[in-house]
């Protein structure tokens, strides 16, 4: 039996990058997954027909983060599509570079949207759902923790926020039990930060393994934090990033 087998899970942001590799890895462990989308539709369509081909289940639902109905509207479409929820990916989030003296209330707006009223709103929605031994997992950043270069405070700002929501989450879900972990990656090869940029060599040379992570290896983490191998662990800030933090 796999491990995931007979749970259903909702990505957010699924259609690409780290949300893409968390949903293959969630259906090879045999969870039915169901993942947001705001614009790859193509892409969205491509896994869900590797999924149903491999003799898995999963539904692609159009939802942009920006919008709070989305959001909780995602949430319901899965509990009405497969009847339950047990496994809530917040992985959706938005990256606006600039100097502090620079953002436009509108750029504040936005990544706070996305990057946190987005993850406690699909949380909380989904909570109402969870019975004993389902999971919320978010995807936050290792810039939480550090951050080494210009132009990011925004987006540090968001992140380490959900460290906080994560912990909140954890001790008001616990005695329910289910679990609340954050996993906070640093540099991997997507196509919104490919190895090969202009930043990848500076980004290298900072850290202890100096190679970029792969997607499939941080849904290797969020699988075992969706499992029942990850029961006795809650409130968790697991940071993934080869070392640079370190």
């Amino acid at each position: 039996m796999k491990r995931l087998e007979n749970k259903v899970a909702l990505v957010t942001g699924g259609s690409r990058g780290i949300g893409a590799g968390i949903v293959k890895r969630l259906a090879a462990e045999g969870a039915t997954v169901a993942f947001t989308y705001a614009q790859a539709a193509e892409a969205a369509a491509t896994i869900v027909s590797e999924i149903t081909a491999a003799g898995g289940k999963a539904l692609k639902i159009a939802a942009d983060n920006h919008s709070p109905e989305a959001v909780t509207q995602a949430v319901e479409q899965t509990v009405k599509a497969f009847g339950h929820i047990d496994i809530l990916v917040n992985n959706a989030g938005i990256y606006v570079m600039n100097i502090l003296q620079e953002y436009t209330l509108q750029e504040y707006d936005d990544i706070m949207a996305v990057n946190v009223r987005a993850v406690f709103l699909a949380s909380q929605a989904a909570a109402r759902h969870m019975q004993p031994g389902s999971r919320i997992i978010t995807i936050g950043s290792n810039m939480a923790d550090r951050v080494i270069d210009s132009h990011g405070a925004l987006y540090a700002m968001s992140k380490s926020a959900l460290i906080g929501l994560n912990k909140g989450m954890a001790r008001d879900l616990g005695p329910k039990g289910i679990t609340a972990n954050l996993v906070q990656p640093g540099p991997v090869d997507t196509d919104m930060n490919p190895a090969t940029s202009n930043f990848a060599d500076a980004a290298r040379s900072r850290m202890a393994i100096p190679q970029y992570g792969t997607p499939a290896q941080i849904a290797g983490l969020v699988a075992y934090l969706a499992s029942e191998e990850s029961a006795f662990m809650t409130g968790a800030s697991l940071t993934m990033d080869g070392g640079y933090s370190a």
